[in-house]
């Protein structure tokens, strides 16, 4: 963990490797850094419109964790390519890793975030000691203000993963001292989603209460599984 990640890429870039080459740098930007430099001077991309794997990437992380995400290629024809299917828009390209970085150095200066993770039993035990933690860190880190929303969302979170996957929860909290964002790791591929008939009852699903209660939420892919998240501020204090 660090301010800057850095992925060295290398093979073919077709339809059998996108999906693998995504969830790897999104796992990247997970691992908690600020950027994800990701070196493709080695790879090959025989179909141009491949390249939008690092849009997707970076749609991804976008909300959360708000990674930035950039390229690093020493052949400008390559470069070119990237630039001109639209990729270089919303991932910037640079010739080298030390332009890339020298760049990225005279960015903002780097957002300081308290974070935490914890794994716990696929038991309903569970949920009574994911909201201590909230509780416990978020006090902590002198966000005592936020601490009842997140305790609702960690609940319908891990009640989530407990209700329809065999999955030990792996909680994540952290701050940039204005937010809260709160996540929970499981292994299933199936995004949480809202079903047809949780939108068409009144009755007030775990997710509906998320929705409602949060700034934002999502699904974000890993490696594993998925990651479901969501952010709070001081409008959604309880």
């Amino acid at each position: 963990m660090g301010d800057v990640s850095t992925l060295t890429v290398g093979g073919t870039l077709d339809t059998r490797t996108y999906q693998q080459l995504r969830d790897e740098v999104i796992k990247a930007a997970l691992d908690g850094p600020r950027r994800v430099v990701v070196d493709v001077s080695r790879l090959t991309v025989p179909a141009a419109s491949a390249w939008a794997v690092f849009t997707s990437a970076r749609w991804h992380v976008s909300r959360w964790p708000e990674v930035a995400i950039v390229l690093v290629c020493d052949d400008p024809a390559t470069r070119r390519t990237i630039a001109q299917n639209g990729i270089a828009r919303f991932v910037p390209v640079y010739s080298s890793i030390e332009a890339a970085t020298e760049t990225l150095a005279h960015d903002a200066s780097p957002l300081y975030r308290h974070r935490v993770r914890a794994h716990f039993p696929a038991t309903n035990a569970s949920v009574s000691h994911c909201r201590d933690m909230v509780e416990d860190f978020l006090a902590a880190w002198s966000q005592k203000g936020l601490i009842s929303v997140s305790k609702v969302i960690v609940t319908a979170f891990v009640e989530n993963v407990l209700q329809h996957t065999d999955s030990r929860p792996n909680v994540r909290l952290e701050t940039d001292g204005n937010t809260v964002a709160v996540a929970v790791e499981d292994s299933s591929a199936a995004p949480a989603l809202f079903r047809e008939a949780q939108m068409a009852s009144d009755h007030p699903t775990g997710l509906r209460i998320v929705n409602a209660l949060s700034r934002a939420w999502g699904n974000t892919p890993t490696p594993e599984g998925k990651i479901i998240w969501a952010i709070v501020g001081p409008e959604n204090r309880l």
